[in-house]
């Protein structure tokens, strides 16, 4: 598909921008008319988000004045100092410049603008909800030292407490010492759901375990919000594209109280993101 460059039309051009783990997507839009996306390698550090981004608008030739909104959904933040923060290193490249959580687009691409929850389970996890009127609310999420209950680092990590209890040290020690340690534990969980599905006593119970403590984020975060029974709820992330542990999870939240109405994820966080940006303009 063409790219839309800054003399497409008279309609105003809009961006929205996911910057997940590994790659950052970019959608921009005129209207109904065209959309555009490109695809790059993420920074791990937010404060080169910028730079790459400015290359991007000079390779479309947008300047500022061109752009009328741009929604920037980012991991690692999620207070509204942090939003603001990010939000000023990227003023220069659009006229109107938000930034909410990947998570927040990852809902709202999920299931909409109305009120429900998400559970985001990959190399970490957490669960964002909303009332549908603005008010927003977590669980978990903490990452890999104190939290991602249910994440594919818990289950590796888990499945390597295992290990270690029946002796085997050195897979273990190859691992935890490893310089990209997190990684490659996330790496193990689609073994450990493998055993668990073909009936690994110790992979079941730690699959068992991840789903139970992802339920009871969804608890903590529908109760905080007091939202209305069935709630909609939605997944991300690629531990749960594993319809085995989605399916587990899905009977642990309805064990633990709250009947829902799961439904598969509507759109991409980017789309949801650009969706925002075409708001900021009406």
């Amino acid at each position: 598909m063409r790219g839309i460059s800054r003399n497409d039309g008279p309609f105003p051009l809009c961006v929205g921008v996911d910057v997940g783990g590994t790659w950052i997507r970019v959608a921009a839009s005129r209207g109904q008319r065209r959309v555009t996306t490109i695809i790059t390698l993420s920074q791990r550090d937010l404060g080169r988000l910028a730079p790459l981004l400015r290359a991007i608008w000079q390779r479309r030739r947008w300047r500022r004045g061109d752009v009328a909104s741009l929604v920037v959904a980012s991991r690692a933040l999620w207070t509204r100092h942090e939003r603001r923060a990010l939000a000023r290193t990227l003023r220069g490249l659009a006229q109107r410049v938000e930034v909410i959580a990947d998570a927040q687009a990852a809902l709202l691409g999920a299931i909409g603008d109305g009120p429900g929850a998400l559970v985001l389970a990959g190399t970490g996890s957490i669960v964002v909800a909303h009332d549908g009127r603005g008010r927003w609310t977590r669980a978990g999420g903490l990452g890999p030292l104190v939290g991602d209950e249910g994440s594919g680092f818990w289950l590796g990590r888990e499945w390597l407490r295992s290990r270690a209890r029946r002796g085997d040290l050195p897979t273990v020690l190859r691992f935890v010492h490893a310089p990209d340690a997190v990684v490659r534990i996330a790496a193990l969980a689609p073994g450990v759901l493998a055993r668990a599905r073909r009936g690994d006593r110790a992979a079941v119970a730690i699959a068992r375990a991840g789903q139970t403590q992802l339920a009871a984020h969804v608890c903590d975060a529908v109760r905080a919000l007091t939202l209305k029974a069935p709630i909609q709820l939605s997944w991300a992330g690629s531990v749960l594209e594993n319809p085995w542990f989605r399916s587990g999870l899905i009977r642990a939240v309805a064990r633990a109280g709250v009947r829902a109405r799961w439904r598969a994820p509507s759109e991409s966080p980017v789309a949801a993101a650009l969706r925002l940006a075409a708001k900021l303009v009406r």
